[in-house]
């Protein structure tokens, strides 16, 4: 499954009133696991920016002036949506923006979900969450992912962080990559295990390691609805 995670930033909160997008950021997830893959551009909104949005995005007029307009870069961002499933914290908001975009270029175009299926992970969250915060500040805070560099909203930025958030929010326990890109597991030569090869050598964790492995353990609980698997196969053994 090729997922798509999109965040935008605007001119305003009102689409009925004008307001358009001026950043937009998307991070590409196949088979539950982030790739390096991922679409971002400043788009110059061609009117004014609301002082309050401003205060959240900190994007100015001035730094947008020379950025494109939102229909030179409609068909690089088409080309990495189309026939994905979007994942949008309060999808909505984003949504109405996007379709508005679509109607200025072409009323043919009609809407994004026409091409693209939508899950609003505002929506799972309160589902999983009832009656607590659920912005992604909050779901950062809950499941440990760090956002200490979001001093202000950035689409890619938001984009980055709800895919984390977003895996661990319907998964649980996720895969423990360090961010390699995904490769074609069907590429490549297979070899044969040499059979005269030394034994590998055994490195026994320190104390202090096995102390940081059960802290780890014990965060992975909090966070899991299904708890630790690997806490229930250690009390197994």
């Amino acid at each position: 499954m090729r997922q798509v995670v999109l965040d935008t930033e605007t001119t305003g909160l009102e689409v009925s009133k004008g307001h358009r997008i001026l950043e937009i950021g998307c991070v590409e997830v196949i088979g539950r696991k982030i790739t390096r893959r991922h679409f971002h551009h400043y788009v110059n909104p061609q009117r004014d920016i609301d002082d309050g949005a401003l205060d959240v995005h900190g994007i100015t007029q001035r730094f947008l002036k020379d950025k494109p307009v939102f229909a030179d870069v409609w068909e690089s961002f088409f080309e990495f949506v189309n026939g994905s499933e979007l994942i949008i914290h309060n999808a909505a908001f984003d949504i109405a923006f996007i379709n508005s975009e679509m109607q200025m270029l072409s009323p043919e175009l009609g809407s994004i979900t026409d091409y693209c299926s939508v899950i609003d992970s505002l929506e799972l969250a309160r589902n999983k969450h009832p009656g607590q915060k659920n912005n992604l500040d909050a779901l950062c805070k809950r499941y440990n992912v760090d956002n200490t560099q979001r001093e202000l909203h950035g689409a890619l930025l938001d984009a980055e962080i709800l895919a984390d958030v977003y895996l661990l929010l319907t998964g649980g326990q996720v895969t423990l990559g360090l961010g390699e890109e995904i490769e074609d597991v069907n590429s490549g030569e297979l070899k044969a295990i040499d059979k005269e090869r030394a034994p590998l050598k055994v490195i026994k964790a320190t104390p202090e390691e096995l102390d940081r492995h059960i802290h780890k353990l014990d965060q992975l609980e909090s966070s899991s609805e299904a708890g630790c698997v690997w806490k229930e196969l250690e009390l197994k053994q």
